[in-house]
């Protein structure tokens, strides 16, 4: 557990960055700070390791105040994760892991170890561990400074947008292979974001900051989108929180999911046509992973790939409202492809079945 009490950082010319901050962030938790420029995110998530020292109140790490340890022991106990990664350009992969069981005192084998079963856990080759940083992506970068930040196996982390340097498509990767490390590990987890969609994505609370260091409303995701303190919090969240609140509600055995016919590809002409609804028919591989839609009457010997809409995209069973729904809307043809774990085609959803689901769960209350 990470806990602020009446935390304040003013500076000598009057600016005060953290105003009285009261916050708790829950042992095995991932707690997501959020707000725009100047309120003083970072500087609250820099104060726990004392990069930047309290003018006033007290930081605990398991009920121990942090004012009261030397700093440069505190920080052994802390992974931090920064933009950029911030690696050592002159060490390679491996080493560069390896850093902080090093200073511990580890032998170099063991670390070094220990260094390669992190990289297989973030997704990393073992081929990578002789390359230095600048031979690797931004994406498999940021990769390195997670491993790097798990190597002590700490028992608190400090992420401070570690993944914003990256593009999008590479972003949401690293978003969804840390949500599958964090669930396998229960770390105490605060990380700082611009990005209100990263803090509902990875959030297990989130605390909306407003400019002079105070906090607005600290929530689960599904409660800011669904009752907002504030304006001020209603408008940081977004307009559309309502269809993103859908985002936090199971539709398993909520939404009925109808049989489709489908064709594999390379299927003819003659019985795309035979198999098809209304204008199109669903594509399917060899082992029925949905491959994309297509028009049978643009066909005329056997169904190829450059017949394909892959506009569509795909719902897990038991996923969520706004995974069945976008998948309905996004398709060409207005049903949405369900597919089971293994990406097996279950069948299709449309938007007025989600969405008549959606009018029968009492407990979905509109965003206001």
């Amino acid at each position: 557990m990470i806990r602020f009490e009446s935390v304040s950082k003013a500076y000598p010319d009057g600016t005060v960055a953290v105003d009285g901050l009261d916050l708790e962030a829950p042992t095995g938790k991932l707690t997501v700070l959020v707000g725009p420029s100047g309120c003083g995110k970072t500087t609250s998530l820099r104060m726990i390791n004392r990069l930047i020292e309290p003018t006033s109140g007290t930081i605990y790490l398991d009920d121990q105040p942090t004012s009261g340890m030397d700093a440069a022991l505190l920080r052994r106990r802390i992974g931090y994760v920064i933009q950029h990664a911030g690696l050592f350009p002159h060490r390679t992969i491996v080493d560069n892991i390896a850093t902080m069981p090093l200073l511990l005192g580890e032998s170099r084998q063991k670390a070094r170890l220990r260094a390669l079963e992190l990289m297989e856990r973030v997704g990393l080759p073992e081929t990578f561990a002789k390359r230095y940083p600048w031979q690797l992506s931004g994406g498999q970068q940021q990769r390195v400074g997670v491993a790097r930040a798990l190597a002590s196996d700490p028992a608190f982390m400090l992420m401070d947008e570690p993944f914003s340097a990256v593009d999008p498509v590479v972003r949401a990767q690293l978003q969804e292979e840390f949500l599958r490390l964090q669930r396998e590990i229960g770390k105490t987890i605060i990380m700082v974001t611009h990005d209100i969609d990263e803090a509902l994505k990875l959030g297990d609370q989130v605390a909306v900051m407003r400019v002079g260091g105070k906090v607005a409303q600290m929530a689960t995701p599904s409660e800011l989108l669904t009752n907002p303190a504030d304006e001020f919090v209603a408008d940081f969240v977004g307009r559309d929180r309502g269809y993103r609140s859908l985002g936090f509600t199971d539709a398993a055995g909520s939404v009925a999911v109808r049989e489709e016919a489908a064709v594999q590809l390379g299927a003819s002409a003659a019985e795309a046509q035979s198999k098809a609804t209304g204008a199109w028919v669903l594509v399917v591989d060899g082992n029925r992973k949905p491959l994309g839609w297509a028009q049978p009457e643009l066909v005329r010997d056997e169904l190829k790939r450059e017949h394909l809409n892959l506009s569509g995209t795909s719902a897990h069973v038991s996923g969520t409202m706004r995974q069945l729904l976008d998948a309905a809307l996004s398709s060409p043809s207005r049903r949405g492809v369900v597919v089971d774990a293994s990406g097996e085609l279950v069948g299709t959803v449309t938007a007025t079945d989600v969405i008549k689901a959606i009018e029968a769960e009492p407990h979905l209350e509109t965003a206001r």
